[in-house]
């Protein structure tokens, strides 16, 4: 692979052995409920960050799931934060012409203080997603392929002003002449970019060669250990280190002491945001309900499957008031499971 398209091996994960938790903005939460408003978002990172996550995410979807945008949600709260990583779970680089989306990363790397993570996916395989690709005239076919060499596009624009970097691309789907002339990343080489994709065999060789990290949300933790393990195994054979990807994790979890209470809630949420039913969703997704100790049970089982950030989505359309209990006693739990010999080793997947 030429220098230009080679992942970073710091991909903004934790320390070998540490594990980071963060949590999602209820940017999409707000669009179901009908009440936009930027202050209380600002005031949810403020408070994350205040209550010990390591990170804070927002999703991206123009009409399929529409939300507010991530890009300028995450400018203000990397003005409003100082310390938590910043990230989009998932950025959908298609929704964008990629020149546009090499500028605005670059902007917003600066605006972030180089705390950016991108987790990008290339599209959810659904009908409103293709019809969401065709109102901006993107194709949604082949459209992983597309999502690639839009990152190799990147990378070779936020390279470019290094000595001897290419400054031109050309790809299969896209070209570029000059890329010197958009500016510079604050950080060296341009953010992180994690896939945020399944454990199929191509998307664990895409992500070994092409990624910083990978943000599954697979259903139970044994498939994510098996997948986790070739991941490794894949990325050696690539030439890279067997850590140079960050394994990330993205669950969704309802947090009350009455477990049928919670469950009840999280099917009310799942039905709203999806339109389909918690059970069939839980068929491709990860998704947990009840007290914060079962909850950092069932998620210390995926640590101790090699899980070292977790992205949290609340599952609630009013996630603030479990963002305390959350922070208080499931963040602990579960980096105190997650270290070895814990009793997560024996968490349920």
């Amino acid at each position: 692979m030429a220098t230009s398209d080679a992942p970073r091996t710091a991909s903004g994960g934790a320390p070998t052995g540490a594990v980071n938790i963060g949590v999602l903005l209820p940017t999409r939460e707000q669009a179901i409920t009908g009440t936009f408003d930027a202050d209380p978002l600002l005031q949810f990172a403020r408070t994350a960050e205040e209550w010990g996550f390591d990170s804070v995410w927002t999703g991206d979807s123009l009409v399929a799931r529409p939300r507010l945008d991530p890009l300028v949600v995450l400018a203000a709260a990397g003005a409003a934060t100082s310390r938590v990583t910043l990230g989009t779970a998932a950025l959908t680089p298609a929704l964008r012409h990629p020149l546009i989306g090499a500028n605005m990363l670059a902007s917003l790397d600066h605006v972030c203080g180089s705390r950016l993570v991108l987790g990008l996916g290339s599209g959810f395989p659904v009908p409103e997603t293709e019809a969401e690709f065709a109102a901006v005239g993107a194709e949604f076919g082949g459209r992983a392929g597309r999502l690639d060499e839009i990152t190799r596009l990147w990378r070779t624009a936020w390279r470019s002003h290094e000595r001897g970097a290419p400054t031109d691309f050309e790809g299969r789907y896209w070209q570029a002449e000059g890329l010197d002339r958009l500016p510079r990343t604050r950080t060296p080489g341009g953010p992180p970019l994690w896939l945020a994709g399944s454990d199929t065999p191509r998307v664990l060789a895409r992500v070994a060669r092409e990624y910083d990290g990978w943000l599954p949300f697979l259903p139970t933790a044994a498939a994510y250990g098996a997948a986790r393990r070739t991941l490794a195994e894949l990325t050696v054979a690539q030439g890279r280190p067997a850590d140079a990807v960050t394994p990330g994790f993205y669950a969704t979890l309802t947090v009350n002491d009455d477990e049928e209470r919670a469950k009840a809630e999280l099917e009310h949420y799942v039905e709203h945001y999806y339109g389909r039913s918690l059970e069939a969703m839980a068929t491709i997704q990860a998704y947990g309900w009840g007290s914060p100790a079962k909850c950092a049970q069932w998620l210390a089982g995926y640590v101790q499957q090699g899980a070292r950030h977790i992205v949290l989505r609340i599952g609630s359309l009013d996630p603030e008031p479990q963002l305390k209990q959350i922070a208080e006693e499931l963040l602990p739990a579960v980096r105190a499971l997650g270290r070895p010999g814990g009793a997560g080793a024996s968490a349920r997947s």
